[in-house]
């Protein structure tokens, strides 16, 4: 356990969390935000201190309803125990939202990256690590989030031309705010206050070593997280930052730093398309048919852009492939779903045949009596 003075607002606590706090059953519960989640123990501050904590077993995998695992920047409920024991987290309080993506792997389901959070700073370096491709993927997901994107192009000084690649990245990221700085050196960085306040809470999503922990260092004015170099032979970050975590800023709201993603799989629906890619969205409403695959169909406005030269093919081909990846998903879910609803079914089945079981038994009992 670790004393702290910080406050339940200075958290990002607020009305409507406490409301949902005050209908729980049993009442006495006392308010957390998850900071750190590890894979067996999670760590919660409650404004006078910051506490490990463990779920109650009606939260952990596989108990009843199938009930949804807290993740950093998730409030929570949680009853404290004696002296050296671990909090005892009961309920998971209203998420308003939160930076998700499909789990890795083959399996479907969602992992919440951040929640609750406000801005999500996508982080991309102007040097090796430049995609405007990833971006597009990442931007989707933040029109997901609840939460409003911000792009911040790290490492300035280290591009051979920082205009067009700003002018590339507006291409795409229509409607985001866009700042280039060097978080190294720390120039443009004032750039990254305006978004903090007391009760705020921003994120930092981007691939490894394009400069997120360097940021939350400077912004918390030391070196608290582990920082490293980037390979020079292919500019790729190694992962100095192992696990998710959400950190105060003194009078300046949280920010939850975040391993670099490698697997970056969709999840959302259609306004996260709406989101990332306005300008096509806007043009599909002019397509002939309202079912447009926007490859060969006659009349489509999206092809007749990219003809005329309006409009790049590499976005229209990264627009139709997230499409595509969002439908799926919404397949595999849907097929997860109907699963999940059979073997509930199959489940109750065997419970009322055990319980009709018994009942015949104990009247043949009876009756031999």
């Amino acid at each position: 356990m670790t004393s702290t003075d910080t406050t339940l607002e200075e958290l990002g606590w607020s009305a409507e969390f406490r409301a949902h706090l005050d209908a729980l059953d049993p009442p006495g519960l006392v308010p957390a935000r998850v900071v750190r989640q590890d894979p067996y123990s999670y760590w919660v501050a409650t404004g006078t201190d910051t506490l490990m904590a463990e779920l109650a077993g009606h939260l952990r995998p596989g108990g009843p309803g199938k009930p949804e695992r807290p993740a950093v920047g998730d409030w929570v409920a949680v009853e404290l125990r004696g002296a050296g024991e671990p909090a005892l987290i009961q309920a998971l309080l209203r998420r308003r939202g939160g930076f998700e993506r499909q789990q890795a792997g083959t399996m479907t389901g969602v992992q919440v990256v951040a929640a609750n959070i406000d801005t999500v700073f996508v982080v991309m370096g102007l040097d090796g690590d430049f995609n405007l491709r990833r971006l597009e993927r990442y931007l989707a997901l933040c029109w997901h989030s609840g939460a409003a994107p911000v792009v911040l192009l790290n490492k300035a000084d280290l591009s051979e031309d920082p205009e067009a690649q700003l002018a590339a990245v507006r291409s795409v990221a229509i409607g985001v705010d866009i700042h280039a700085l060097s978080a190294k050196q720390g120039a443009g960085f004032e750039a990254v206050e305006r978004y903090l306040g007391v009760g705020r809470t921003v994120a930092f999503i981007g691939s490894s070593g394009v400069g997120k922990s360097t940021m939350v260092n400077r912004l918390l004015g030391t070196e608290r997280m582990a920082v490293a170099d980037v390979r020079e032979d292919d500019a790729k970050g190694r992962h100095t930052t192992t696990h998710r975590e959400l950190v105060v800023l003194p009078g300046r709201g949280v920010v939850i730093d975040t391993p670099g993603m490698r697997e970056l799989q969709m999840w959302g629906d259609a306004a996260s398309l709406r989101g990332a890619f306005p300008d096509l969205e806007d043009l599909a409403e002019s397509c002939k048919f309202r079912d447009c695959a926007h490859e060969t169909e006659p009349g489509c406005a999206i092809r007749a852009a990219v003809a005329a030269g309006d409009l790049d093919e590499a976005r229209v081909r990264s627009y139709l492939k997230l499409g595509r990846e969002l439908a799926l998903a919404a397949e595999r879910q849907s097929q997860a779903s109907k699963r999940e609803v059979r073997l509930r079914a199959k489940k109750q089945g065997r419970l009322y045949k055990a319980v009709a079981k018994h009942s015949r038994r104990r009247k043949e009992t009876g009756r031999q009596d």
